[in-house]
């Protein structure tokens, strides 16, 4: 099982998409996705809100995510995030297989 993270980054005149664009740009993004243990780490767009940036952020588990969270990268973010004054709202979700009666319904 994996542990999910929805982060909803809010700013004001598109700072939120400054953000992400900045971690990109500054490889901070790709240094993340090669952590042990992530597992996605991807920036969206709503189609509503073009003030708010939708980052998920998977990992293998509880101890790859504490250990992210205590690397010197988070520093960087937390000041990126400061320099573009955003705000965050997050949702966890553990992953779980998709059951066979889920799966009839995707698509391939």
């Amino acid at each position: 099982m994996s542990i999910v993270m929805n982060l909803y980054y809010h700013g004001e005149n598109g700072n939120a998409r400054k953000f992400a664009e900045e971690m990109e740009r500054g490889g901070i993004a790709e240094r993340i996705r090669n952590e042990d243990g992530n597992e996605r780490y991807e920036y969206f767009f709503p189609m509503n809100d073009s003030e708010t940036v939708l980052l998920i952020d998977s990992w293998k588990d509880q101890e790859a995510l504490d250990k992210h969270h205590k690397s010197e990268m988070m520093k960087e973010i937390v000041t990126l995030r400061d320099k573009y004054d955003l705000h965050m709202s997050a949702e966890r979700y553990i992953s779980d297989s998709i059951e066979t009666l889920d799966s009839s319904f995707i698509r391939k």
